[in-house]
């Protein structure tokens, strides 16, 4: 069954409400994607018209299907060990200045389906000498609850692990048997580190109430506008120890907007 064709005026209405609720602009050129990734929802809930799910999420009670619709518009591509040279300065350069307190604070705030937190975890537990010395908390947050679900698991195709060196994947995966054979899971040693929670960029306060080391915003502000952009990134700074570090994306740079940060090299930004 093909989707209900959708109207400028609804396309417009959908756009001011997922920019107002996630940050995400989209342009006239999005409407072909809006309708894909929304059309299967309207025949779950047997609605006719886009408006008239509008008119479902914006009315009373539709706190939960908004939270919904946003998981289905958000894009949650992502890798192990993704833009490696932010793993070897994590590794290299802010461990060792660490190394005294022992003691680090980071925030993968896009954390998709699990793949970067672990493999922030995994960095920091291959670098630190004794685990058990060192204070390590790493917060993963995304505005969608069913890839946090998929995060929270640990569980993924062996697939997506198939390009790592194999004593890596030893040393923190289980290989699924049985029923789970082709699968692998994080080893508790991992899903002990990272606590997975839903936050949405677009809040005016994040509920984090230590001073972060590090955050990871990789790949997310190409769907802001630079006003967004310009706002996200103050808010990241009120959130960061001084000395601390933030990465973003390759196809991503505070060239163009205003910030607080001082840049340190590609994609790599320092709160002085």
């Amino acid at each position: 069954m093909t989707s209900p064709a959708i109207t400028p005026q609804a396309f417009g209405r959908f756009a001011d409400l997922i920019y107002r609720h996630a940050g995400i602009a989209l342009s006239e050129q999005k409407q072909a994607l809006l309708v894909s990734r929304l059309g299967k929802r309207l025949r779950q809930l047997s609605l006719a018209s886009f408006q008239a799910y509008y008119e479902y999420v914006t009315g009373e009670g539709g706190e939960e299907e908004l939270t919904h619709l946003l998981d289905l518009i958000s894009t949650n591509k992502t890798d192990f060990f993704r833009e490696p040279a932010h793993f070897a300065f994590l590794r290299d350069r802010i461990l060792p200045d660490l190394a005294i307190e022992r003691r680090i604070r980071i925030w993968s705030s896009a954390s998709s389906s699990g793949e970067e937190p672990y493999s922030i975890a995994m960095t920091v537990y291959d670098a630190v000498p004794d685990m058990t010395r060192w204070d390590v908390k790493i917060l993963a947050s995304d505005i969608s609850t069913r890839v946090l679900a998929k995060a929270a698991s640990g569980i993924y195709d062996e697939q997506r692990v198939a390009s790592l060196p194999a004593d890596l994947v030893r040393r923190h995966f289980l290989r699924g048997r049985g029923n789970q054979a082709g699968m692998v899971k994080v080893k508790p040693h991992l899903a002990r580190m990272v606590v997975f929670r839903r936050i949405n960029l677009m809040d005016e306060a994040f509920p984090i109430r230590t001073a972060l080391d590090v955050i990871f915003c990789r790949n997310v502000m190409i769907y802001f506008d630079r006003p967004t952009q310009s706002r996200l990134m103050a808010k990241f700074y009120r959130y960061m120890k001084p000395g601390g570090y933030l990465f973003i994306g390759h196809s991503e740079s505070l060239q163009w907007i205003e910030h607080p940060f001082t840049y340190v090299a590609p994609t790599i930004y320092r709160k002085d």
